[in-house]
C-alpha cells in the first residue's frame, strides 16, 4: 500500500468489533509513534495501553458527555491508548516559552498520527478522542498528577456496521475535505495554490 493510499483510506473509526487486537500489532504501532519526530528531539509523550476489559469499559464512561450520545462507540473498542504529555527538555520548553507555542502539543500530534496510519496498514481502526474527564481518567491509569492526558486513541478491528453516509461495510466514500485552493496558497497569502496532478508512488 502507498502512503497516498493509506492516507486516503484512513477514517476514524466508530464501529469496533470484540476481535482481540494482537500484541504485536499494538507494538508495531507504538514503534511507529516511537519514530516520530518531535521539536528539539524532547519525544514530550508516554503511551499508556489499556487492555483490560473493565478498565476500557470505565475509561470508555469518562469520555461519554452527560444525556448525550458523545463517543458512546468507545466502549465496544478492545483497546484504549491514553497519549500522557511528558515534560519536555529545557530546549524545547525554552522555545515553546520564547514564541508562545506549544511544541509538545504539535510533537504529540505528530507522533499520534504516526500511530493511527500504521494502525490502518495493519487492517485496524483508530479514533482520537478529545472530550473525556481527564481527572478521573488519570486516577483510574495511575497517571501522576504532575503529568496530563493529552487524548484517547480507541484501537481495534471494524464492526462492519455500515458507514454514517450510509455506503456498505467496507465501501468507503471520498473523504469531504476542502479543495486545496482554500487550504493552501502560493508565495503569499491568499493566492491560491493552482492544482496539478499528483505524482504517483513508484
Amino acid at each position: 500500500m502507498s502512503f497516498q493510499e493509506l492516507v486516503q483510506l484512513r477514517r476514524s473509526l466508530r464501529s469496533y468489533s470484540s476481535r482481540p487486537v494482537p500484541t504485536e500489532a499494538i507494538q508495531t504501532c507504538l514503534e511507529a509513534a516511537r519514530l516520530a519526530p518531535s521539536a528539539c528531539n524532547a519525544q514530550p509523550w508516554h503511551y499508556l495501553v489499556v487492555t483490560e476489559p473493565e478498565r476500557v469499559r470505565t475509561l470508555a464512561l469518562l469520555t461519554r458527555a452527560p444525556g448525550g450520545k458523545l463517543n458512546n462507540f468507545v466502549e465496544q473498542a478492545p483497546v484504549i491508548v491514553a497519549v500522557v504529555a511528558e515534560r519536555p527538555n529545557i530546549s524545547s520548553r525554552v522555545g515553546a516559552f520564547l514564541k508562545r507555542k506549544p511544541f509538545y502539543l504539535l510533537d504529540i500530534g505528530i507522533s499520534a498520527e504516526h500511530f493511527c496510519l500504521q494502525a490502518e496498514e495493519l487492517g485496524l481502526g483508530t479514533c482520537m478522542i478529545g472530550w473525556f474527564q481527564e481527572r478521573a481518567a488519570a486516577r483510574l491509569l495511575g497517571v501522576p498528577r504532575s503529568r496530563r492526558i493529552a487524548l484517547l486513541i480507541t484501537l481495534g478491528y471494524s464492526g462492519g456496521d455500515p458507514s454514517p453516509e450510509g455506503n456498505p461495510p467496507g465501501i468507503r466514500p471520498p473523504k469531504k475535505r476542502k479543495p486545496l485552493g482554500q487550504i493552501a496558497s502560493s508565495n503569499n497569502y491568499g493566492t491560491p495554490w493552482q492544482e496539478h496532478a499528483i505524482i504517483a508512488a513508484p
